[in-house]
């Protein structure tokens, strides 16, 4: 459970700036190597018989790729000068991520729209929820607006649902550890901007289920 006392290990702008951005390089270069190969299937004289799935794998990558890179630009990048996010648009680019993966997404998210730190959370933990679905299941995200604040909820369910401990460490505001930086990345990140828009975040581990959860002003 992450709703304990963060401890804040440092760590240099320049050097999560370096994490983020292998974090980002590490997901764009699978569907990337993906369009290259199908292009060298196409040029290939022997291969002629398999120009169709060459051009299934070619379309399938660079979709996936256009996905990711539209997620990554509101989830991780400042997205121009909006400061405010339509949840329909938000539900688009997180169900345009969930495509690629096992889990389903049931976008039930109450509030017309949010503000960037909360656009920014919804969107890195609904990913993150789906990532703690490696077999499939289902990722619930929910969110209203009331007192001042948006409350986000997020659950994940399905068979040998999980949560890295360096994801757990990141939410918390902790070093990595022996973990892998590239899934520690992305927790530490929902912590920082979290922690400075002067909200929280946590996460609970259960049987075949885990649990997000954040609070940030409106």
């Amino acid at each position: 459970m992450t709703d304990a006392p963060a401890i804040d290990a440092p760590i240099k702008p320049a050097e999560l700036a370096a994490y983020l951005a292998a974090r980002m390089c590490h997901d764009f270069i699978s569907p990337a190597s993906a369009i290259v190969s199908g292009l060298d299937l196409l040029e290939d004289p022997t291969a002629q018989d398999m120009r169709e799935d060459a051009m299934g794998l070619i379309a399938g990558s660079a979709r996936k790729l256009a996905d990711l890179l539209a997620f990554t630009r509101v989830a991780f990048g400042a997205s121009a000068s909006a400061e405010t996010f339509d949840a329909r648009e938000l539900e688009k680019l997180a169900q345009g991520v969930f495509g690629h993966m096992r889990a389903e997404l049931d976008w039930q998210v109450a509030t017309p729209g949010v503000n960037k730190p909360a656009a920014r959370t919804l969107l890195n933990l609904a990913q993150m929820a789906g990532a703690a679905l490696p077999t499939g299941g289902t990722a619930v995200v929910r969110a209203v607006e009331e007192g001042g604040a948006v409350a986000i909820a997020i659950e994940a369910t399905g068979p040998r649902a999980r949560l890295r401990p360096e994801v757990m460490a990141g939410l918390r505001g902790e070093g990595p550890g022996e973990g892998l930086h590239g899934h520690w990345v992305q927790a530490r990140y929902v912590h920082l901007f979290v922690t400075d828009a002067g909200g929280r975040v946590a996460a609970v581990v259960g049987e075949e289920k885990v649990s997000f959860a954040a609070t940030l002003p409106a």
